[in-house]
């Protein structure tokens, strides 16, 4: 996620691809970001990276948080932008020897290599400048929403743990093809793209899912005994379990 992160801001329009400095302990890593962006910074040494920086992005497992963030010399001026899931800002605050610093928590979904991403940002002690970039950087990989962090864990269920059922109902739309005739290759693409065109609808249009599967069923047609099967099946209930499922 941090490779990915890095990519997108320095695609973007909002700041240069030399003023991002890149830890990781893996060269390899390291060495494919730099071969994508020669004037990209890395290094192994994480105080390298930081020592400067107006925002340092941690992204590691969260069980990585509090040796990574101990080990770092930082002043108060400098803000704390976590993508840990799970981590809380008391806790940021708890391994940080300037405990009002400004802080932000980052959920972002893979799609953010494809500047896709439906990112969520919280903050804290943050001024409102800081929040306007934090979301116009986001909003260049995608579309960033300000929430309250109280909120992050359902949001992680739908959208960052959503992605993956999304991606799913892509794979089983593309076994049903397979069992009707379509190979597996052109079956994917149709349903991805029929994913795509139903985001948009909702995404461009002051409108609602319901109005638009009601568009698509007419009396006595195909699409709605599809439909019915589904609620028959438990589709409803099934997407609503999975959230419930992956809340922490």
């Amino acid at each position: 996620m941090g490779g990915a992160i890095a990519r997108g801001l320095a695609k973007g329009s909002l700041i240069k691809a030399g003023d991002i400095s890149v830890s990781n302990p893996s060269a390899g890593k390291l060495q494919a970001l730099q071969a994508d962006f020669p004037d990209m910074h890395v290094t192994h040494d994480n105080q390298e990276a930081v020592t400067g920086a107006d925002y340092i992005m941690l992204c590691v497992k969260p069980w990585l948080v509090k040796s990574v963030l101990k080990a770092l010399k930082l002043n108060a001026r400098q803000v704390i932008v976590s993508v840990a899931a799970g981590i809380t800002f008391e806790e940021l605050a708890h391994y940080l020897v300037e405990k009002d610093m400004a802080m932000f928590r980052l959920v972002p979904n893979t799609a953010i290599s494809e500047l896709q991403s439906m990112t969520f940002i919280a903050s804290r002690n943050a001024t409102p400048e800081q929040i306007k970039l934090m979301c116009d950087l986001f909003n260049e990989m995608g579309s960033a929403m300000l929430i309250p962090e109280d909120k992050i864990a359902a949001a992680t269920s739908l959208a960052s743990c959503g992605i993956a059922y999304a991606l799913k109902y892509i794979q089983a739309a593309t076994q049903g093809g397979i069992e009707l005739g379509i190979p597996a290759k052109d079956g994917m693409r149709m349903v991805a793209q029929s994913l795509a065109g139903a985001a948009a609808l909702i995404l461009n249009n002051d409108t609602h899912p319901a109005i638009e599967v009601e568009k698509v069923c007419t009396p006595g047609g195909y699409t709605i005994r599809g439909i019915n099967r589904l609620e028959q099946d438990g589709f409803t209930n099934a997407v609503i379990n999975a959230l419930k499922a992956s809340m922490y």
